[in-house]
């Protein structure tokens, strides 16, 4: 294979277009190889081998610099920058990430996980080499998704203005991981879709078969139909960028390697700030990721001949027994409106959208936006759900307390993918909002032990009027022993009966909590299991009947600012016994993997939390011995 002889960039410079297509078609092959049996971002890394290729040929990114946003299309340039050999331990524990690593190699100079990052990453990197004295070039790779978030603004304002050398690499696949909506998308589409281009093109390509002279007219009319496309779109996407300061560049065919060559290496020698506006199609190689593009965005391991998953989908997680709960409580409440930012597929929300598609608000990849507006709707006399990923959730901290929570809004916010978050790693684990909600005075911090629970929770929101944090995990299991009965907010729910300990736990921790106490009780300590779905208000009269007992609280949460910190503060506050263990994560950041992995590492597994328990039973019962003597 062409590919296995790629040991790095400098050998892409040596082939010629036809090699090229060639390894373009050999990349797609182990793009889908592996993808289908690790899971992973398929569709955006199949759209993007030529103009990776092309942008390898044209700079030298051990100088030169590169920041992808959003990073999960970084495969192909893992794979011809040195990675190859190790490609097959794409998201695996103690494998390649799937977005960008610094320490994994010279080529990752900057880490992204999150949307709409990197043109102010590209344009700070940009100004420190001009501080510097150096010289070489700066791009961020940006899809059109990604600028549906309001911080590439803010960066094109102040790039444009300063007249920074840089490159915005705009690919322009129609899509993030949804549809696109907002105004720009729109007026990238109305080029796409022009009736005066696409004839343009259609004429163009139908003259080439004429034998003879059809060729070299060809590349005449290829001119013609690109001064053409200019002249349509003066006013759309040029004069949008040349208006904050960029020359642009485009659109041109982000499949045409020499094209894309040449557009590149104008762009290089540009002494300012430039788009280049590619298009490209997300899936581009695989019919079925072509066919179903969000589908295949970040997908689990499938079945290449058919584009089925290896596994059967999870048919009740706890984002499809929110959605369908929240379809139920809209039959009965027109106030019920469901808002995301770019993630109606992850969060449920689809179903949703499609029994109630006018009270189902998309804003793009805008979580700030998305909770200010909320909060807009919530003054309005509307009932907004705020549906997002933890991790995304980080990116509203300010509006969610200034907004929603200084006002005392009924917002709700659904932090779905709470806590560890598995093969995505560091950039997508869910294990900050505890500190960021804890300490703000008037919201309630809710989390379920299991989407029956959830359920429950998301009616009850309904009869107050203040904001609320429901976290939960992906997976809606449920806990074995736990009575499925009417949320009571503020009281924790005792599911076991012990003497000797009692275990606090939150979430996905109750279930742990219970094995662990199995596990304890078959070495003769008998243990009470807590399910603390009330975080704030934290439940004082439980507190004070634990009384002496030792306790240790359990949750899926960092440990600094979590809900054991939280339960410690609350028990010096009212002069009670603290909690001898906090189990929680460590001050580290978590790496990417199996989720039952990052468990043992964060010591959070059932057999780890007994045997921390009983060692500490045990020293204590020593010191006790040792001090009667």
């Amino acid at each position: 294979m062409l590919l296995e002889t790629i040991r790095g960039p400098e050998d892409l410079k040596k082939l010629n277009q036809d090699q090229i297509h060639t390894l373009c078609d050999e990349i797609r092959q182990e793009l889908i190889r592996t993808v289908s049996q690790n899971g992973g971002h398929l569709a955006s890394n199949l759209g993007i081998v030529e103009l990776t290729l092309a942008l390898h040929r044209v700079f030298d990114f051990q100088r030169d610099k590169i920041i992808f946003d959003v990073g999960h299309q970084t495969y192909v340039h893992k794979m011809i920058t040195g990675r190859l050999n190790r490609f097959g331990t794409l998201r695996q524990y103690d494998g390649l990430s799937g977005f960008p690593k610094r320490d994994e190699s010279p080529y990752d100079c900057f880490e992204t996980g999150h949307a709409s990052t990197s043109i102010s990453a590209a344009l700070g990197m940009a100004r420190a080499r001009d501080f510097r004295g150096e010289d070489h070039a700066v791009i961020a790779l940006i899809g059109d998704g990604a600028l549906t978030g309001g911080m590439c603004y803010e960066a094109l304002n102040d790039a444009g203005n300063a007249g920074t050398r840089m490159i915005v690499l705009l690919n322009d696949n129609e899509m993030s991981i949804a549809r696109n909506v907002g105004a720009l998308s729109s007026r990238l589409t109305n080029l796409r879709v022009s009736s005066k281009w696409q004839n343009t093109k259609l004429a163009v390509r139908r003259f080439r078969r004429i034998p003879v002279i059809g060729e070299p007219v060809y590349h005449v009319m290829h001119a013609a139909k690109t001064m053409m496309k200019t002249a349509l779109v003066k006013g759309d996407s040029i004069g949008f960028f040349e208006t904050l300061g960029f020359e642009y560049f485009g659109p041109i065919d982000g499949h045409d390697v020499a094209g894309l060559e040449k557009t590149l290496r104008k762009a290089k020698e540009f002494n300012g700030p430039c788009v280049i506006h590619v298009k490209t199609k997300k899936g581009f190689g695989y019919e079925k990721a072509e066919e179903r593009p969000e589908i295949f965005h970040g997908t689990p391991p499938f079945l290449v001949e058919t584009g089925d998953r290896a596994e059967k989908p999870e048919c009740h997680s706890s984002g499809h027994i929110m959605a369908e709960t929240l379809m139920e409580m809209a039959e009965t409440d027109s106030r019920i409106v469901a808002v995301t930012a770019a993630m109606p597929l992850g969060t449920g929300l689809d179903h949703f959208a499609e029994k109630y598609p006018e009270r189902m608000v998309d804003v793009g990849i805008a979580e700030e936006h998305a909770a200010t507006m909320a909060a807009g709707m919530a003054a309005g006399g509307m009932r907004p759900y705020f549906a997002v990923y933890n991790t995304f959730f980080q990116r509203c901290y300010d509006q969610m307390i200034h907004d929603v929570a200084m006002q005392k809004l009924p917002v709700v916010f659904l932090l779905d993918r709470s806590g560890i978050g598995g093969e995505d790693g560091k950039t997508h684990h869910g294990l900050f909002d505890f500190a960021a909600t804890l300490p703000v005075p008037g919201i309630r911090v809710l989390a379920p032990a299991d989407a029956r629970e959830l359920k429950h929770m998301l009616r009850w929101t309904l009869s107050q009027d203040d904001p609320v944090v429901i976290r939960y995990a992906r997976s809606g299991e449920s806990v074995p022993g736990r009575k499925d009965e009417k949320f009571r907010p503020g009281v924790w729910q005792q599911i076991l009966r012990g003497k000797d300990a009692a275990l606090l736990c939150v979430g996905t921790m109750v279930r742990h909590g219970m094995t662990a106490a199995k596990l304890l009780g078959e070495r003769g300590i008998s243990v009470s299991v807590y399910n603390c779905s009330t975080v704030k208000p934290l439940d004082e009269e439980t507190l004070r009947k634990i009384g002496n007992t030792p306790f240790y609280t359990l949750e899926e949460h960092m440990q600094t600012g979590g809900f054991g910190s939280f339960v410690c503060e609350k028990c010096a506050k009212l002069s009670l016994r603290r909690p001898d263990i906090c189990f929680g994560v460590a001050d580290i950041y978590l790496q990417h993997g199996r989720h039952d992995l990052l468990m043992k590492d964060a010591g959070l597994t059932p057999e780890q939390i007994a045997e921390s328990i009983l060692y500490r039973m045990e020293a204590q019962q020593q010191k006790g011995a040792v001090l009667e003597r």
